[in-house]
């Protein structure tokens, strides 16, 4: 349905009852955290280096978290999604490139993500090729998109996450020892090799990723503007009480997120490296994690996986480019809005979807696409995670919400150690090179 034009916009939130109300952006954006190129990160970087990555889940809760929040407080306070917040402090000769990026790491990553979907429905329906079921797929996410109503989405995002649990019932069942499982969990082990920081770089990027600092920004938007605040008047400041909810909502999507990335580490750690499996090559391959719970079903309870974070994800990240862009040359925008009042919006999309789905056609195999996809987004983030601080501790456009110190530091610190791995790979294989 679409928001009540005269409903009347509340600032302040009372009882248990909101907290529950309140989980929609974080929550949305956590779930999508998943996508296939995170399950497909996540499964490879278990088959390769067994129980080695699992501190990786833990050390990415605080930063995951402290990052979405702070994009949820620069659109609660500014009034603005990230991208328009961005263009207040940034000329658009360093914006451009930037939004430019988001874009271009977007449409591959959608349309590697929508090939993994292919392959999931492969694993169902044997005989038929993957690659047949992308044009069909892309034709429905596109209806949903524009054709369908924000609330409508946001309703079915929700449901989507649960085909995740799967990993973490089949991380049981696998039964992995468990002060090995312990130590790798609290102690963190970092190779000084190409190989081990490229999976580093990859799992931080596919974790922390840059779709989802626009897209939780422009959802805190949409969900404003659902709730009656259409203008820029009635969206700019907030509350403390509402960015306590923010937090919350942002906490409980993310803790989920990370949840089922420990779980899908522990499971293909447990069962393929465990059996001298060390590489993911296809779905059949990484489905073979799920055996422990599922039997001769673990290829249909991979592909529920896939195929459900799959259109979790697809959406989030065309719509995310197609804010960025919209919000960098103030075009009418809005997944509630109607299409032909939001015409270069929807193309965006439209071209983005498109395009993504086109790259499915090059023969490229999906799993080691889902990989470098993560691999991208970790190049992309550090840059764009140093905008976002500048802004965050900007008086004039933040007020009296900048960033506090225990912020200042987990994000900043997420920026050196994203930039710091993706440095430290380049560095290493160079050193590499030249000592061939």
């Amino acid at each position: 349905m679409a928001p009540d034009k005269n409903a009347t916009p509340t600032k302040e939130r009372q009882g248990w009852r909101d907290y529950l109300r309140s989980l929609g952006p974080g929550l949305i954006t956590g779930a999508s955290d998943d996508d296939p190129s995170g399950i497909g990160t996540y499964a490879q970087a278990g088959a390769r280096f067994g129980y080695a990555t699992l501190w990786t889940a833990l050390l990415t809760v605080p930063l995951s978290i402290t990052v979405q929040y702070i994009c949820a407080k620069v659109a609660l306070v500014s009034g603005f999604g990230l991208a328009g917040t961005l263009r207040e402090k940034f000329p658009k000769a360093i914006l451009v490139p930037a939004v430019l990026a988001l874009v271009i790491a977007n449409t591959i990553n959608a349309g590697v993500d929508i090939g993994a979907i292919g392959a999931g429905l492969n694993l169902i329906v044997p005989g038929i090729d993957g690659v047949v079921f992308v044009l069909p797929v892309t034709l429905v996410m596109l209806v949903l998109l524009i054709i369908g109503s924000y609330r409508l989405i946001d309703r079915i995002f929700k449901w989507l996450t649960l085909a995740l649990l799967a990993y973490i019932g089949s991380a049981f069942f696998a039964r992995p020892e468990l002060g090995e499982v312990l130590a790798n969990t609290l102690v963190p082990h970092i190779e000084p090799t190409p190989e081990f920081l490229l999976m580093l770089i990859a799992i931080l990027g596919t974790t922390i990723s840059p779709y989802l600092f626009f897209y939780q920004s422009e959802d805190e938007i949409e969900t404003q503007i659902s709730q009656g605040r259409r203008t820029l008047i009635q969206r700019k400041g907030t509350t403390r009480r509402e960015l306590r909810l923010a937090g919350w909502d942002v906490s409980v999507g993310l803790l989920f997120s990370n949840l089922v990335f420990y779980f899908i580490v522990l499971a293909t750690g447990a069962t393929l490296h465990q059996a001298g499996q060390t590489s993911v090559e296809s779905a059949a391959d990484a489905a073979e994690a799920l055996k422990p719970i599922a039997g001769d079903a673990a290829g249909v309870l991979f592909a529920l996986g896939i195929i459900g974070s799959g259109f979790l994800a697809v959406p989030i990240l065309v719509a995310s480019a197609s804010y960025a862009v919209a919000e960098l040359f103030d075009w009418k925008r809005g997944l509630d809005e109607e299409p032909h009042r939001a015409r270069q919006f929807y193309l965006v999309i439209a071209a983005s979807m498109l395009a993504g789905m086109a790259i499915n056609f090059l023969g490229i195999n999906p799993i080691d696409a889902l990989f470098w996809t993560a691999v991208m987004n970790g190049f992309l983030a550090p840059p764009l995670l140093v905008l976002i601080m500048i802004v965050a501790n900007d008086k004039k456009l933040m007020g009296k919400r900048v960033n506090g110190r225990l912020t200042n530091f987990i994000g900043w610190t997420t920026a050196l150690l994203m930039g710091g791995a993706a440095l430290g790979w380049v560095a290493l294989t160079l050193l590499g090179s030249g000592g061939k």
